[in-house]
């Protein structure tokens, strides 16, 4: 079974990273990979890429003549690759080497439509050590509490999801107005969405392995407070946002929020009674401003959709 791998990129600033993930694409243990390279209608970025891959022949390249986004860039990427199988990996993440085997498995052993691993972090500065674990989604990265072992799921991190190729076209990619759909930049979830169509016109989600590992990059911006009481408040948007779009009722956020409040609070209050400790009690406070910004988020997005 063929993959081909879609890596988005846009910025001379990421090159070093984006060279680390397409170099990852191009060491998997599975022997039929494709890198498909959209460069997101930057010349410049895309002189270099080609004078660095252009000469693979497992390796297409493409420039977009302007700046389209990346939802838009990665529906082209899907349309340039010839894999029986897409899969999307972000410009800042490092793929396992065994990632797009344990995908390809999940379609020849578990009869998969799209199959996705798990997020875990690389902490480019250092590790905040207020954010609780049930909250690493605000930084891309898979939490505490998200799935008990493989099987499927709703969806998984775009930076770490695949789809057969067929059912990705005839789904129509992904949806290109989220992120700019009524003159509003800060929608999230384009894999949400889509996931969600794949569900209610195939009656299948995401098979979820948790060994097909992806390693996201946390840059400092994201690990400061104040970004991620931003990103909190507009994921809780993005939610509403999405319900509105889709017939997906929620149910992975509202199975997450009952494990929230039933088990990983009562959790992290017997632990802080029985060993009281500052970090514990940060993290515990912490847990509950973002789950309040998130509240606060999905009710301002109630008044817009």
């Amino acid at each position: 079974m063929k993959l081909s791998v879609v890596v988005c990129t846009y910025t001379l600033d990421m090159y070093e990273h984006f060279c680390e993930a397409a170099d990852s694409v191009l060491a998997q243990t599975h022997d039929d990979v494709e890198l498909v390279v959209v460069v997101d209608g930057v010349p410049e970025v895309y002189e270099r890429v080609a004078e660095d891959y252009g000469y693979r022949e497992d390796t297409v390249i493409e420039c977009n003549d302007e700046n389209v986004g990346l939802l838009t860039s990665r529906n082209r990427g899907a349309e340039l690759a010839t894999g029986d199988v897409v899969a999307f990996i972000d410009d800042d993440a490092v793929a396992d080497e065994a990632w797009a085997e344990r995908l390809v498995r999940a379609y020849d052993e578990e009869d998969a439509i799209a199959a996705g691993g798990k997020m875990i972090p690389e902490w480019v500065a250092g590790k905040p050590a207020y954010l609780p674990e049930e909250f690493y989604w605000l930084i891309g990265v898979t939490h505490k509490g998200f799935a008990d072992g493989s099987g499927e799921v709703r969806n998984t991190f775009g930076s770490n999801i695949s789809f057969r190729a067929d059912v990705f076209e005839d789904l129509g990619g992904f949806d290109v107005d989220i992120g700019g759909r009524k003159g509003d930049k800060n929608l999230q979830g384009g894999e949400t969405e889509l996931c969600a169509r794949m569900h209610e016109k195939y009656g299948q989600g995401v098979w979820y392995d948790p060994e097909a590992e992806v390693a996201h990059k946390v840059f400092e911006y994201r690990t400061e407070f104040r970004w991620l009481v931003d990103r909190a408040f507009w994921q809780g948007y993005s939610k509403r946002a999405m319900e509105s779009m889709v017939n997906d009722g929620q149910a992975s956020e509202e199975a997450f929020l009952k494990r929230l409040a039933m088990e990983f609070v009562p959790d992290r209050l017997a632990t802080l009674i029985r060993n009281p400790s500052i970090p514990e009690m940060i993290q515990l406070i912490t847990l509950v401003v973002f789950t309040a910004l998130v509240g606060v988020g999905y009710l301002y997005g109630y008044t817009r959709y």
